[in-house]
């Protein structure tokens, strides 16, 4: 069972600061293919491009860093509900031909109303989610030759079709996230890969057998991704000293900066696990995500490149065929993991059998 690996890639530096996100904060075109191309000399399989109601534009961003490499792959985030579907659908299929089949797009509801409000976006969570559904219907049947007719309560086309076509068979990939009730039935529904945030190896797996259920009743099998930020050293002694005085930096800078309040169900989730307890499993470690308001992806594996190594492995051998991680030293990071964690990393998770 291939285990894939994916970065995130960022438009500029951090100056310095340890970065909760780095979505946003303009361009800056040679670190763009500068950060990417460290991925790619790292191995990873493939980079998450990021959106926020602020950033430059996600496919514009992969279709310029794709230009600054040759293999690495482009997990494009996609927000739906402000640009109609049948055009993102020839948006997504455009870069994904200049690009040589590079790209995934990860549909992103949203979690926090106060950031969808500033693209003029008032529907409530469970009306987004039903947008996202019928959204996403009409972009796969978007990214086919076929013409189609469409009426429903967000998105009504018609005639519509496209004479551009992804060159990946089947399609372009779809990802998707959400821990929400409706959430994760759009999603076994809709989605290609379930994506979840870093969470204890047991609410893994019990997603997973849940998602799983709820996507037979449609005669479909998902793929499932998880995220974390690890933290490692050459001693698991260093790795906890580092995790600490990376906690020391977040607190002081959330202080001085607060971050925007995120309302989403898998925030809350992440924020009752760090409730519980620091430690979960081996090296889950929740105070960085707690700090941060679990404001996304900022669940912590602590502990030396094998030790973090072998936790990845255990949730690979649970079913998950895809880990996004990324540093709070992104660039150097993304280096560090290159050389010490993913050879480790690829080479253990290759002897784990295929689930039946």
């Amino acid at each position: 069972m291939t285990l894939n690996v994916v970065g995130m890639i960022g438009v500029t530096p951090s100056n310095g600061k340890i970065p909760v996100s780095i979505i946003g904060g303009g361009i800056d075109v040679n670190y763009l293919s500068r950060f990417t191309q460290a991925h790619e000399e790292s191995n990873f399989d493939a980079v998450l491009v990021g959106y926020s109601s602020d950033s430059a534009d996600s496919f514009a961003v992969a279709q310029a860093a794709a230009a600054a490499t040759q293999k690495i792959k482009f997990l494009v985030a996609h927000r739906p509900g402000f640009v109609a579907p049948t055009l993102a659908a020839r948006r997504a299929s455009t870069v994904d031909i200049f690009t040589g089949g590079r790209i995934g797009v990860h549909f992103i509801t949203g979690g926090s109303d106060a950031e969808q409000q500033r693209d003029g976006d008032y529907l409530g969570h469970d009306d987004r989610y039903r947008r996202t559904d019928e959204y996403l219907t009409v972009f796969r049947k978007a990214l086919t030759s076929e013409t189609f007719d469409h009426s429903g309560n967000y998105y009504q086309v018609k005639n519509a079709s496209s004479s551009v076509q992804s060159t990946q068979t089947p399609s372009i990939p779809i990802y998707f996230g959400g821990s929400s009730e409706i959430a994760l039935e759009i999603g076994a529904r809709q989605a290609d890969v379930y994506m979840f945030w870093g969470e204890p190896r047991a609410a893994i797996q019990s997603q997973i057998q849940d998602i799983n259920t709820r996507a037979a009743k449609y005669g479909r099998t998902l793929k499932y991704s998880v995220s974390f930020r690890p933290v490692i050293e050459d001693t698991e002694a260093l790795a906890w000293e580092k995790a600490r005085e990376f906690l020391n930096t977040v607190e002081s800078n959330v202080r001085t900066s607060p971050l925007r309040k995120r309302t989403s169900v898998g925030s809350q989730r992440l924020l009752d696990f760090a409730s519980k307890s620091d430690l979960h499993d081996e090296r889950l470690w929740m105070p960085l995500a707690a700090a941060t308001g679990a404001s996304g992806n900022t669940s912590a594996l602590v502990g030396t490149p094998e030790q973090v190594a072998d936790s990845l492995v255990q949730y690979h051998k649970l079913g998950v065929e895809t880990i996004l991680i990324r540093g709070w030293d992104p660039y150097q990071d993304a280096i560090d993991y290159g050389k010490e964690l993913i050879p480790i990393l690829k080479h253990e998770s290759a002897k784990v059998p295929e689930l039946v």
